[in-house]
């Protein structure tokens, strides 16, 4: 997919009040991410980290650059692109926000938004070792082919929760991760005679 289809994609449908998959609860800790997508030879391309082991919280999985909204910051999107820019060096002015989507409420006590950019010209990454251990980009198509995409229903402290899992290679994306790659993909999911 490129970046024309893409838009057309993006826009075509409103954006819902709420993540359908977002969890309700009190008292969760504010957290941005950004969905980078990078034009690699004419189709889009997600970009991932992975985390550093050494981390107290989610050692090793694989996330979208983000994290807490700090009080300085004046909303999500300014926390991620903040966030961005320190753990794989992409320069804030460097991405087109296009929209973000509602936030997705996690077990694990945080509330997500995820903010959508295209970036404009490609980049160096420039990895921070505290906070991510390796990047990688990943096509879009891959992910929008829903056979790609997995979810399974765990049962955690007496209720009921829907994981989102995508193996990819010798990765393995899971959670919210996954959840919000699975959000992306139904919302860009139209009729092909519409376009």
């Amino acid at each position: 997919m490129d970046q024309a289809e893409f838009r057309l994609r993006f826009n075509l449908h409103p954006l819902a009040a709420q993540d359908p998959a977002a969890l309700p609860h009190l008292g969760l800790r504010k957290a941005a991410v950004l969905i980078p997508l990078l034009d690699i030879n004419g189709e889009l391309n997600l970009i991932l980290t992975q985390r550093p082991m050494h981390l107290r919280a989610h050692p090793g999985q694989i996330s979208f650059p983000g994290g807490k909204i700090e009080p300085n910051d004046p909303d999500a999107i300014a926390a991620a692109l903040r966030e961005a820019e320190e753990e794989i060096g992409l320069l804030r002015q460097n991405v087109d926000v296009i929209g973000t989507f509602p936030a997705h409420n996690t077990f694990t006590g945080f509330e997500i938004t995820p903010v959508v950019g295209i970036i404009k010209q490609t980049f160096e990454f420039k990895l921070d070792p505290g906070e991510v251990a390796d990047c990688f980009t990943v096509p879009l198509s891959f992910f929008i082919a829903p056979g790609n995409r997995h979810q399974k229903r765990f049962l955690r402290q007496g209720r009921y929760y829907c994981v989102h899992f995508i193996p990819y290679q010798q990765r393995f994306i899971w959670g919210a991760t996954a959840a919000i790659i699975d959000h992306l993909c139904r919302h860009l999911s139209i009729p092909e005679d519409i376009i």
